[in-house]
C-alpha cells in the first residue's frame, strides 16, 4: 500500500512528456470543489480564498488522434518545485503554435499531474518545445535520472540496515533469547521439582 501511494504520488509529481498538435488555447472560468482543490495550482494567498478562477488550457491532438488538454497555471514556490512564473509567455507559444491537421506542427509537451475527465483535473503544462515530427518524442532525462537516484539511495540504506541490524541488533536480540531460553529452563527445573515434592505427598496418601 504504502509502495503504491509512493509510486502514485512520483508519477502525479515528476515530469513527463507528451508530442502533440496544438489545436486550440482558451481560458474559462473553473470551478474548485474542495477536495479536489490539490489538484490546482496554489500559489498565493488569494488563490486558497477562491471557489472558482479563470484557468488558461491548451487543448492538443495526439499522434494517434487522441485528444488531450492541459491546464497553464503558475505553481510560483510550491509543489512540484518547478518554480513556474511563466504562465503568460507559455500562453502565447502555445496560441502561436496552433496548427492543423493538414498543416501539423508537433510540438513536445512536458508536464506534470494526471489527466481525468470525470474528476475534472487536467495535467499542467510547464514547457513547450517544438519537434520535427510525431515520433520525436525527447527523452526525460530528469525523471530518468531522479528514479534511478532513489533506487541506488533505497538500495543503500537497506544495506546499511542490514549491516546494523546484523552488527548491533542480531546480538541484543540474541542474548535476550539466550536470556529468555535460560529463564524458561530454570522455571521448568523448579516446576520438576515441585512436582516431584508434589507427587512424595501423594505417595503418603
Amino acid at each position: 500500500m504504502l509502495l503504491a501511494l509512493l509510486g502514485a504520488f512520483l508519477h502525479y509529481s515528476l515530469p513527463q512528456y507528451d508530442v502533440v498538435r496544438i489545436v486550440n488555447t482558451y481560458e474559462k472560468r473553473q470551478d474548485l470543489d474542495d477536495w479536489t482543490r490539490i489538484f490546482w495550482a496554489d500559489p498565493d494567498e488569494q488563490s486558497r480564498r477562491l471557489v472558482n478562477r479563470d484557468v488558461q488550457f491548451i487543448q492538443a491532438v495526439r499522434p494517434d488522434g487522441r485528444t488531450i488538454v492541459y491546464r497553464n497555471e503558475d505553481t510560483g514556490w510550491g509543489w512540484p518545485p518547478y518554480f513556474k512564473f511563466d504562465t503568460a509567455n507559455l500562453y502565447t507559444e502555445a496560441s502561436d503554435l496552433v496548427s492543423t491537421k493538414a498543416d501539423p506542427k508537433w510540438v513536445a509537451i512536458m508536464h506534470f499531474g494526471w489527466r481525468n475527465i470525470f474528476l475534472s483535473i487536467f495535467p499542467n503544462a510547464i514547457s513547450i518545445t517544438p519537434v520535427e515530427g510525431p515520433e520525436d518524442k525527447p527523452f526525460n532525462w530528469f525523471t530518468s535520472v531522479f528514479l534511478v537516484g532513489m533506487a541506488l539511495f533505497a538500495g543503500y540504506v537497506y544495506l546499511r540496515w542490514r549491516r546494523f541490524r546484523r552488527n548491533r541488533l542480531d546480538p541484543v536480540l540474541e542474548g535476550v533469547e539466550e536470556g529468555l531460553n535460560a529463564a524458561s529452563g530454570a522455571i521448568s527445573a523448579r516446576r520438576s521439582r515441585l512436582q516431584a515434592w508434589l507427587d512424595t505427598w501423594k505417595a503418603k496418601k
